[in-house]
């Protein structure tokens, strides 16, 4: 069994990860679990914000 090398990860890749896991991948599954709950209009919404989430933190991230 071997260590992974994690010291050429750059901060914005951090960040980006942390973001993804904490706010983006919530928000989709959980409009998915609205889905399939049969509330279509909280479900269409909440993945329609993690998708929104996403693209303005790549319009931020093209900025830096």
């Amino acid at each position: 069994m071997t260590y992974v090398d994690t010291s050429d990860i750059s901060a914005k890749m951090f960040i980006a990860v942390l973001l993804l896991l904490l706010i983006i991948a919530p928000l989709v599954s959980l409009g998915v679990l609205r889905l399939f709950q049969s509330r279509k209009k909280s479900g269409f919404l909440l993945i329609v914000s993690g998708i929104a989430v996403y693209a303005v933190f790549q319009m931020f991230m093209s900025l830096t």
